[in-house]
């Protein structure tokens, strides 16, 4: 099964109305679809930079940062002067290419880059966050969940990508990677002290808040 959230037309019209990128984003678009490597791509990553924008976060963890694509539209909305993100990724030529083009962007002083995993790097890190953005492998993504609400301040958002997994989550599939975004999904949802809402945009992206 493979569904398109958006139908293609209404696709096409947003990339089609937004505005250019400037020419690190564009050139991170291009390195992704030459190489078919997954990124959140403008739209979402739009929403990304708003909610940045609404919240004027200080500190913001990336769980799973690949080349640095979600990060550079959220530094670039940061406005304190204090603000950085921390990002977090397995491949070590994945951080020293996402470094480059922070660089080249002007924001590489609010990014810190760390190389590991995730889920052990916001266990090794002191302090609360404002926003925590998830995009890890799908079948870490309950203990994602687990790991990053108790580190959130109140009123912080957990925000999580892929959560429609083109269509695969409305199926009877034990994939591990789709009961991860199954689970995640009931969690959201049930689970006291956060209002969760799922933007049906791309592949689908949570917006938790921490009451």
């Amino acid at each position: 099964m493979n569904l398109h959230m958006l139908d293609s037309s209404i696709n096409d019209h947003l990339h089609q109305v937004i505005p250019e990128r400037d020419e690190v984003l564009t050139e991170m678009e291009a390195y992704a679809k030459e190489r078919r490597f997954p990124i959140v791509g403008p739209l979402v990553g739009r929403v990304l930079h708003q909610l940045v924008l609404i919240t004027n976060p200080t500190r913001i963890f990336e769980m799973g940062s690949g080349f640095g694509y979600s990060a550079y539209w959220m530094a670039k909305a940061l406005r304190d002067e204090s603000a950085k993100i921390i990002c977090t990724e397995g491949s070590q030529d994945n951080a020293d290419r996402a470094m480059g083009y922070f660089q080249r962007g002007g924001i590489a002083n609010r990014i810190e880059y760390r190389v590991g995993d995730a889920l052990e790097i916001i266990d090794e890190t002191t302090g609360t966050f404002d926003i925590i953005y998830n995009d890890i492998d799908k079948d870490g993504y309950p203990q994602a969940f687990r790991k990053a609400i108790p580190r959130l301040r109140h009123g912080g958002l957990f925000i999580t990508d892929n959560m429609f997994l083109r269509g695969r989550v409305t199926t009877d599939d034990t994939d591990s990677r789709i009961l991860g975004v199954q689970e995640l999904t009931r969690l959201l949802y049930e689970s006291d002290g956060i209002f969760t809402t799922i933007i049906p945009l791309r592949d689908g992206v949570s917006v938790a808040v921490k009451l």
